[in-house]
């Protein structure tokens, strides 16, 4: 739960809890030859502790696995002003751009907001134009944008029509990823210098628009870059470690030998 006022969640019965939840996260990520999909829970933290969810709520269309919903449309509703819910079990989190953990200026390079659970860092909206670190700092852009689509026939089983009820953005199959469109990959990042990396690391970004609105897929997604560490949340420390207590209070750093 952070430290700042959340809340009220309308047209969600849950109440944000602790959840004494215990991480993994590789201090030494490395690119996977094999990419796995984000799924449901956690899929990192923000900088305040709280958890980042991927862009799906847990429903499909008609249950089949094929359309599956885009909880940042579907579920804006129930939003509090940070853009955070929490869900039945009481965890709270974000499926989007989190802007009440950092200032979001155009004028400077966003700070680092949090950690993917594949060990990757990920930043705001804003970052240097060049990954050099050059060029100026600019909004950094999804490659994602909608399909050129008419009806949902594919992927198969079809989903709904797109219709007022079910617009464009509904679902997150009526992305599509083109490359060089915007400034990142398909997991959402990029190769670049940074303020806490000045050799250069692969970093996520937390996308908005041009008028400051989350955009597609709004921080990781829709697969990791890296190998990300599981059981979410629900890691056990073996023995043998060294435990870094920092002079920020509440947070422990503990690290295998």
């Amino acid at each position: 739960v952070p430290s700042y006022t959340i809340g009220p969640w309308p047209g969600n019965p849950n109440t944000a809890s602790n959840q004494n939840w215990v991480f993994q996260i590789p201090r030494n990520p490395a690119p996977a030859a094999v990419k796995t999909a984000t799924g449901l829970g956690p899929i990192g933290l923000w900088s305040n502790g709280v958890a980042m969810f991927n862009a799906k709520d847990a429903m499909s269309y008609n249950n089949q696995n094929a359309w599956f919903q885009n909880a940042v449309y579907v579920e804006a509703g129930s939003f509090d002003s940070c853009l955070g819910h929490p869900q039945m079990t009481g965890a709270y989190h974000h499926h989007q751009n989190p802007r009440c953990v950092y200032k979001s200026d155009s004028r400077r390079h966003s700070p680092l907001i949090g950690y993917a659970i594949d060990g990757y860092p990920i930043y705001g909206a804003y970052a240097y134009a060049n990954s050099d670190g050059s060029g100026g700092i600019v909004r950094i852009r999804s490659s994602y944008r909608f399909r050129n689509i008419t009806d949902r026939s594919n992927p198969s089983p079809a989903g709904p029509a797109i219709d007022a009820a079910h617009p464009l953005g509904y679902y997150v199959q009526d992305y599509e990823y083109v490359a060089g469109l915007g400034d990142l990959d398909a997991y959402n990042g990029r190769v670049a210098v940074t303020p806490e990396y000045p050799a250069g690391t692969y970093a996520y970004y937390a996308t908005i628009d041009e008028l400051g609105a989350s955009a597609y897929p709004y921080a990781v997604g829709p697969s990791y870059n890296g190998t990300p560490v599981t059981p979410n949340g629900h890691v056990t420390v073996p023995g043998g470690v060294t435990t870094y207590v920092p002079t920020s209070p509440g947070r422990v750093l503990t690290t295998l030998t």
